[in-house]
């Protein structure tokens, strides 16, 4: 058995390490940052609960990763994703070798980022938007319809996505016009990628490093 002091010994050590982590100085050296929120269970004074967590998570040009930060949030608000950015940059992430943020389209974050890091360019979550597409699709017709759609961010250059775009939504949108839009009206945010450097394509086209990182 472990007492009771056992534990709050240990989770004291821990609490000291965590908050010397979200002290620390962050070298302004990331190429790539991707920011997302995630649900976490959390285990408080009344039982286990759900908790929303903001996370940052850097790529170095040398592609180095590592988590910079994370803060348990009420919401996914402006205001909270603004508090949160602005801790990372007065902690020394001012953005100066940024060449892209990825996110998963979260309005209140759009929004802190054009206050925070208003300069550096954009790149939506294909994985969130492949979710969101498949919501606006009849289940028999999934499979076929985001096949398709991947073959999109999986083109070898720009104008062979655009053209495979064209080609998808041409065959989909009589059927299902809505998810065709739900492309369409990110489109150059969701090819915002390929502007980077080719071999480096496949790790910032989404966000899936933050949820991996914590499962």
């Amino acid at each position: 058995a472990i007492s009771a002091s056992t534990v709050s010994t240990i989770t004291a050590a821990i609490d000291r390490e965590v908050a010397a982590f979200l002290a620390h100085p962050i070298a302004d050296k990331y190429a790539y940052l991707l920011l997302d929120g995630i649900t976490l269970k959390v285990k408080v004074a009344q039982g286990v609960r759900k908790k929303l967590v903001l996370v940052a998570y850097g790529i170095t040009k040398e592609g180095q990763r590592r988590i910079i930060s994370f803060r348990i949030a009420r919401s996914e608000s402006e205001a909270e994703w603004e508090a949160f950015l602005n801790d990372l940059y007065r902690r020394g992430l001012h953005g100066q070798a940024l060449k892209l943020v990825v996110t998963d389209g979260c309005p209140g974050l759009r929004k802190a980022l054009d206050t925070v890091y208003p300069y550096v360019d954009r790149q939506l979550c294909w994985v969130h938007k492949m979710r969101n597409v498949a919501k606006r699709v009849p289940k028999a017709m999934q499979k076929e319809c985001l096949a398709g759609a991947r073959k999109i961010y999986l083109a070898e250059s720009r104008r062979e996505a655009i053209c495979c775009f064209k080609q998808w939504a041409a065959q989909w949108r009589g059927r299902v016009p809505e998810a065709v839009s739900c492309i369409e009206n990110d489109l150059e945010d969701l090819l915002a990628f390929m502007n980077c450097p080719k071999e480096d394509w496949r790790k910032i086209r989404t966000t899936n490093a933050i949820e991996r990182s914590f499962r």
